[in-house]
């Protein structure tokens, strides 16, 4: 016997909007709006991104290529900097993933809101 997947009532149900709409009420909460950016440049940084990893083996770096490839936004790609940053310094080492780091860093300026921006450390020369 086989048995249907319970479906949510209309009512229960969380529309596309009406969590865009509760994702902005979060963010005014917290005193900023909610981050805009163009689907083209978040585009424009999941490929460089992704170019980075073109020359490694897609076996060994398959999960950090798969959260790259689907990451919703601009902020889901910016947290994914730290498993990039581990994938290129295995190949590169890590200083030079450092610098390749930086250069995709650089995609994000105005494309987050403030508090993810990341700050100059007093340690860098």
């Amino acid at each position: 016997m086989k048995t249907q997947p319970m479906e949510r009532p209309a009512s229960r149900r969380i529309t596309r909007p009406l969590a865009t709409s509760l994702l902005d009420s979060f963010y005014a909460l917290l005193g900023g709006t909610s981050p805009v950016s163009a689907p083209d440049k978040v585009e424009d940084i999941r490929a460089s991104m992704l170019a980075e990893l073109e020359h490694h083996d897609a076996t060994t770096h398959a999960r950090v290529i798969r959260h790259i490839r689907y990451a919703v936004d601009v902020q889901a790609l910016w947290y994914m900097r730290g498993e990039l940053m581990g994938a290129l310094s295995t190949q590169y080492g890590e200083s030079e993933a450092r610098t390749r780091l930086d250069r995709i860093s650089r995609l994000f300026n105005g494309q987050l809101p403030r508090s993810l921006k990341s700050r100059p450390s007093p340690l860098e020369i």
